[in-house]
């Protein structure tokens, strides 16, 4: 039986490359002369550590980040800065987690939406990915179009499709 995976997953490469361009853009742009910036990448964790000046060198230095990341590949949602930024003396701190694997609820999210759709495929959860069956591989591709107009608010890609 056909079957393909569905993963959201983020290149570590891409992301230091992003991390980089954005450290690299910062210190050539006029308004960050002289500007207190720190942009520090925790691999392993998956955790972007910035620090700057104000509120609105930090916004502006999110959204660099997050555009130059898009350009790497990486989903804008993948982000997720929903956390409060922190003043600690003259230096604003915020930690912007990288969403890397699916997690149990936006994994039970898709199977979710796939149930709910009617296909005639099986959509099963192993550990941080959502796998779907089906007989015939116009129903997966079907089921990734339903994925990708879905609105679920994480990236997904498509894997490891088998016929």
């Amino acid at each position: 039986m056909p079957s393909f995976d569905i993963v959201s997953k983020v290149e570590p490469q891409a992301l230091d490359n992003a991390v980089n361009v954005t450290t690299k853009e910062i210190t050539n742009r006029f308004d960050f002369k002289g500007s207190h910036v720190v942009i520090d990448l925790d691999k392993k964790n998956f955790v972007i550590k910035l620090e700057t000046d104000d509120d609105m060198k930090m916004r502006q230095l999110l959204d660099v980040l997050i555009s130059r990341a898009h350009k790497q590949g990486i989903a804008p949602e993948a982000f997720d800065a929903s956390k409060e930024g922190a003043v600690s003396g003259k230096v604003w701190k915020k930690e912007v987690k990288v969403r890397n694997g699916l997690a149990q609820e936006d994994a039970k999210k898709v199977v979710k939406l796939i149930k709910d759709s009617g296909m005639k495929v099986q959509a099963s959860i192993n550990d941080d990915l959502v796998r779907v069956t089906g007989k015939k591989i116009d129903d997966l591709q079907a089921v990734i179009q339903l994925c990708r107009t879905g609105n679920l608010g994480i990236p997904l890609q498509y894997v490891n499709m088998r016929d």
